[in-house]
């Protein structure tokens, strides 16, 4: 006995086709789980301001230390007596912000730059040799990364730029010797539980040298830590360099930061508001920019937190 079709549609189940609404949300949450897998938004905003800072000369439509006493305190583009000319506004002496912000990024990156590379060397090194040798060695050189931790930057900063005057050399030597000692502690707890693992042991018993099992052994089981302790200091020179120059203690003022930009624009907070918030917000969202990759970092290169695989 053979069912009609109009039974036979009735007997078969109902397919149930997920709503719109159901597939925006699902295609959102694809979305939100791929950023949080990837540190997408932290690497473009890295990105562009990398991008800004190196092709300065070319993006920026204006000199950023020349101005026109016509144009002054133009708001940004998208407030009332804004102008396309210029996208985020005009200082009191009529001088282009989006310029100043592109070529103020140069020197903040070119300063933590190299402040970070020398403090990541030179840190990394004692980290290494007090764990691995212990005894002396570490009572000694952990007393002086104290010491060296102990001493006030701040007030050694201005008693430097009072005595040789504010320069680019002088910030980037001051930022430099102030960073080493960050990294050395961490570095130094995990070298020493590292030495105590069988794979070291065994390659003193085939009698390697202290610097192979240091190179081979020691040096890639650290580098995760080396690699956050980078992003996370590169942010903290950032912050550094802007301070000393809101102090006028960095670069002359010769040279666009976005540090002497901020206390440039203080005594026009209720005017002109953009000259000191445009600088404070490139601050905020590189730093934190660098901050959430180096937490990306950690958590995709160190072998006990692989929560990404």
């Amino acid at each position: 006995m053979h069912l009609s079709t109009q039974e036979s549609d009735i007997t078969k189940p109902a397919v149930s086709r997920p709503s719109p609404a159901s597939r925006v949300f699902g295609s959102l949450g694809r979305v939100v789980q791929f950023t949080r897998r990837w540190p997408i938004v932290p690497g473009v905003i890295m990105l562009l301001i990398v991008v800004g800072a190196v092709f300065a000369p070319i993006i920026a439509p204006y000199e950023p230390q020349k101005g026109d006493l016509r144009a002054r305190h133009i708001p940004p583009s998208w407030l009332e007596g804004g102008s396309t000319e210029h996208l985020l506004g005009t200082d009191n002496l009529g001088r282009d912000m989006f310029s100043r912000l592109l070529y103020g990024a140069r020197i903040s990156l070119f300063v933590s730059g190299v402040a970070v590379t020398f403090g990541l060397f030179t840190g990394t090194l004692t980290g290494v040799v007090a764990g691995y040798f212990g005894g002396m060695v570490d009572e000694i050189l952990m007393r002086l990364v104290d010491l060296w931790a102990s001493l006030p930057f701040l007030l050694i900063a201005l008693i430097v730029a009072i005595s040789v005057g504010p320069s680019l050399g002088m910030v980037m030597v001051l930022l430099a010797v102030s960073s080493w000692s960050s990294g050395a502690r961490n570095i130094r707890g995990e070298v020493l539980s590292l030495r105590t693992r069988e794979y070291v042991e065994m390659a003193r018993v085939m009698n390697a040298s202290n610097i192979r099992i240091i190179l081979r052994h020691l040096l890639p089981n650290v580098m995760h830590i080396v690699i956050v302790i980078t992003t996370l200091r590169t942010g903290a020179m950032i912050i550094a360099e802007a301070g000393l120059s809101f102090l006028g203690v960095g670069v002359p003022a010769s040279v666009p930061t976005w540090g002497l930009m901020i206390a440039q624009g203080q005594q026009f907070l209720t005017t002109t508001w953009w000259m000191s918030i445009m600088p404070g917000v490139a601050i905020f969202f590189t730093v934190m920019s660098f901050n959430f990759l180096g937490d990306w970092l950690r958590d995709r290169f160190d072998p006990r937190l692989n929560q990404l695989d």
